[in-house]
């Protein structure tokens, strides 16, 4: 992987709280249109590594450069969302009282700010059409002009990736997308992540290993701060570090 190839390079990052390294010296990168998963025991820092790519926690030392090498560790947070790293958190947080639609319509980049200033204004010919692109994407299109409240967990967790990326970012961090959700929810997850990697690079934190078996492609284990192994599922359980500290040789067994 050449430089050119990537769109997020994490160099040497380490987040120092009071003498524990959240992140030690972690090094990672993803290239356009990758979808990459991130795997690890609990504490291993893979929140906290999304945390920094985004802005919400500033790193000690180390830098984040995405797109055009634009150091992400001079940005806050509303700026990095605006250069197009769009974050999608492992709770859904939809308005629930709104309908789908509109959930959406609030999504989109308008000049106004706040729900009420917004909901007023009316949607464009070209806002409409985005709007109902990106409900045949997550698979609510049937559910448009339903209340958001009365979705199941799955579908308010897709709404919420369609909120993202109607943002339209080049780069998509996602936590956890599919705990909690049924077998066949989260089967129509990893296609929905599968088909949105054509147009942005994704990462994806998860610990259903199924589900990181139906859509990695790479897979990158962290553990104690840094990155121990990357390479495909099949590297990754093969390889006796992570079968020492994560996996389990019973669990890889499978």
């Amino acid at each position: 992987m050449t430089k050119d190839d990537r769109i997020l390079d994490c160099e040497n990052i380490i987040v120092d709280y009071d003498g524990f390294k959240a992140l030690n010296n972690c090094n990672f990168h993803v290239k356009y249109n990758e979808l990459r998963v991130v795997i690890g025991p609990n504490g291993a820092g893979k929140t906290t590594l999304l945390d920094v790519i985004c802005g919400k926690t500033k790193a000690s030392s180390g830098t984040v450069r995405f797109g055009n090498n634009i150091d992400l560790t001079t940005k806050n947070a509303e700026t990095i969302t605006k250069l197009g790293v769009g974050r999608k958190f492992q709770a859904p947080s939809v308005y629930g009282n709104l309908s789908v639609w509109q959930n959406l319509d609030l999504s989109l980049k308008r000049a106004s700010k706040g729900v009420f200033p917004t909901l007023m204004g009316k949607s464009t010919p070209a806002e409409r059409a985005r709007i109902d692109e990106v409900l045949e994407t997550i698979g609510l299109i049937a559910f448009a002009y339903d209340r958001a409240g009365a979705l199941s967990h799955g579908q308010k967790q897709w709404l919420e990736i369609g909120m993202v990326i109607l943002q339209e970012p080049s780069l998509l961090l996602v936590d956890e997308p599919v705990a909690g959700m049924s077998d066949k929810e989260t089967e129509q997850t990893g296609h929905l992540l599968q088909a949105l990697s054509e147009k942005q690079a994704i990462v994806v934190i998860e610990h259903d290993m199924d589900f990181v078996r139906q859509i990695a492609r790479i897979v990158t284990v962290l553990a104690e701060g840094t990155v121990i192994c990357e390479g495909t599922v099949e590297q990754v359980q093969a390889n006796d570090h992570v079968r020492e500290i994560y996996l389990g040789r019973a669990k890889v067994a499978h």
